[in-house]
């Protein structure tokens, strides 16, 4: 088995996701099956966990268990592999967004600036556009716009100024070549802050994780049983304001519509006001836990229908 990362908030998002021991849950990030082990040992006889995960690594820590069953896809097709392995609609649905600690430590995927390796950061390494065909295919406008939306990074058109600059020289490939193009534009004591948010944006235009959490939200409505759960951990405000907003209005504008007499039209009732944070000791022990955010969303019961 891969060693990934210990899993985020692990007690309280299987307490909030499992309500029904013989229920049909999800866990679409299942990376090295910590969320799913979890889950899995809460389920009764008839009880079933469908697992969504696209990158290869992860089929090696595909769980040996009657009650499982593992998609190798991402969860932007949610509905359609639930409906093919007759499991739609579903009790609970988890989502724990990002990068595990594996991908960021394995050099070759190029995830992480704190190791020299190709410049890949797919999900999917067979598959799509790598890091590198963006960093030196993409006009310099373009490269501009992706720090900036994806990395929040106020000097971005200086950045892709630079990268457009040493790549008409010789073609960026490597993690490390990216780091010593960018070094002149980055003060000591803010360089890792710049890289990591960098090194993020390219990631998201990579796996185009926007436009797959987006398409994966607006299924979990349908997808969920009355009184069914979706339970989210998002690790920076991208991911976070879209679930917010899907979960307040059931669209991802957050744009609240009304009926007739002025009460909300939405499928769900959240939880909680407020994301619920790791604590300091899960945090001092692991420090990917920091930026975690969790979500938790009921599906409403249609008071007609009932």
């Amino acid at each position: 088995m891969s060693t990934y990362h210990q899993p985020v908030l692990l007690k309280e998002t299987v307490a909030a996701l499992v309500t029904d021991p013989n229920g049909i849950y999800v866990d679409v990030t299942f990376g090295g099956g910590g969320h799913s082990r979890a889950i899995l040992e809460q389920l009764g006889p008839a009880g079933k966990l469908i697992a969504f995960d696209q990158d290869p690594d992860s089929g090696k820590n595909v769980l040996d268990d009657p009650h499982f069953i593992f998609i190798p896809y991402n969860f932007s097709f949610l509905n359609k592999f639930l409906r093919y392995h007759n499991c739609f609609p579903v009790d609970g649905i988890l989502a724990d967004f990002g990068v595990s600690s594996f991908q960021f430590d394995t050099p070759e995927r190029g995830f992480s600036y704190r190791f020299n390796g190709q410049l890949d950061m797919r999900m999917n390494p067979t598959r799509g556009i790598t890091a590198s065909d963006i960093i030196n295919d993409y006009p310099e406008q373009k490269l501009a716009k992706i720090f900036f939306q994806y990395g929040e990074l106020s000097n971005a058109r200086k950045i892709a100024a630079k990268i457009a600059a040493d790549r008409s020289a010789k073609k960026i490939t490597t993690t490390s070549e990216l780091v010593e193009s960018l070094r002149p534009l980055m003060p000591a004591h803010k360089e890792n802050k710049i890289l990591s948010k960098l090194f993020q944006s390219l990631r998201i235009e990579v796996n185009a994780e926007i436009e797959v959490i987006e398409k994966f939200l607006l299924q979990t409505a349908e997808a969920l049983k009355p009184g069914g759960k979706l339970v989210t951990i998002a690790y920076h405000s991208l991911e976070d304001r879209l679930v917010k907003n899907y979960m307040k209005s059931g669209n991802l504008e957050g744009k609240i519509e009304k009926d007739f007499y002025g009460n909300p039209i939405t499928p769900f009732t959240s939880v909680v006001s407020k994301a619920q944070v790791p604590g300091e000791e899960e945090i001092e022990n692991n420090p990917r836990a920091r930026s975690a955010k969790m979500r938790i969303a009921v599906k409403k019961v249609d008071e007609l229908a009932s």
